[in-house]
């Protein structure tokens, strides 16, 4: 009887523990970096955590909702929004992290002022990245969009492009990896930092710490308020994590709590 108790306990820890397990889908820089660092701390609080890495900005969001993972950290909300807009997904934030501030990059020019007339620049073809690089084109005197508050403006959008700059629209991801092909690029900061680009010493032109482009972290209705959520949460607004940011990122990553 003894060893049929103990087994019976052994065998409720286990479930009780697999009941605690949290998977979490992340782009590798920052985003899973952050994550694997508050991991130990999860773990003191019996909930493990597994941070599965990808590369694009879909699939994340698209394995949440159809629940093969628990939740993401990756997006800001605005690009959320049109996801959940143009997919029909309900997937909803639990939490605000930190900034990455845009930058405008080149391997070809020092300032932007250098730019020759027809020059190739490249942003991320997706609408709330693409209406993010040329919000900051716009800010930078580089062009001129007809509406400077539309996040959502495309290249149809421009008003005014003195230098017949020829924008080319393309996979966010990629962008690190074209950039000497073209004159400038405008890249999201993780995978600037995943090219060992700095963005507070690379970037030519790079958005402020006041942008409204809050990474955050994402779930679902049914699971946004559960107990392993909310310590996650909990873990990435920690001061231990603020502290982590400012030192490791120096600036490219900025915490938003």
């Amino acid at each position: 009887m003894k060893k049929l108790l103990a087994l019976a306990a052994a065998l409720a820890a286990l479930s009780a523990h697999a009941a605690d397990k949290l998977t979490v889908a992340a782009t590798a820089v920052p985003h899973a970096e952050i994550l694997e660092f508050v991991k130990p701390q999860l773990a003191k609080q019996g909930v493990d955590l597994d941070v599965k890495v990808f590369t694009d900005y879909v699939q994340p969001n698209v394995q949440v909702a159809e629940k093969r993972l628990d939740a993401n950290f990756f997006q800001h909300k605005p690009y959320l929004d049109e996801f959940n807009k143009g997919k029909g997904t309900n997937l909803v934030v639990v939490t605000g992290v930190h900034i990455e501030p845009f930058g405008a990059y080149s391997t070809k020019i020092k300032k932007l002022a250098d730019l020759k007339p027809g020059a190739t620049v490249a942003i991320p073809n997706d609408p709330t990245n693409g209406g993010r690089a040329l919000l900051l084109l716009d800010k930078a005197g580089v062009i001129k969009l007809k509406n400077n508050r539309n996040i959502l403006a495309t290249v149809k959008d421009i008003g005014s492009n003195p230098k017949q700059l020829k924008i080319r629209e393309l996979e966010a991801a990629t962008l690190p990896r074209v950039l000497n092909q073209v004159d400038l690029a405008l890249i999201n900061t993780n995978y600037a930092l995943e090219a060992k680009l700095n963005p507070s010493k690379d970037a030519l032109a790079i958005e402020g710490k006041q942008s409204p482009y809050v990474n955050i972290l994402v779930a679902r209705p049914d699971n946004k308020n559960s107990r392993t959520l909310k310590q996650l949460a909990e873990a990435l607004n920690s001061p231990a994590v603020k502290q982590f940011l400012e030192q490791k990122y120096q600036g490219a990553v900025v915490p938003a709590f």
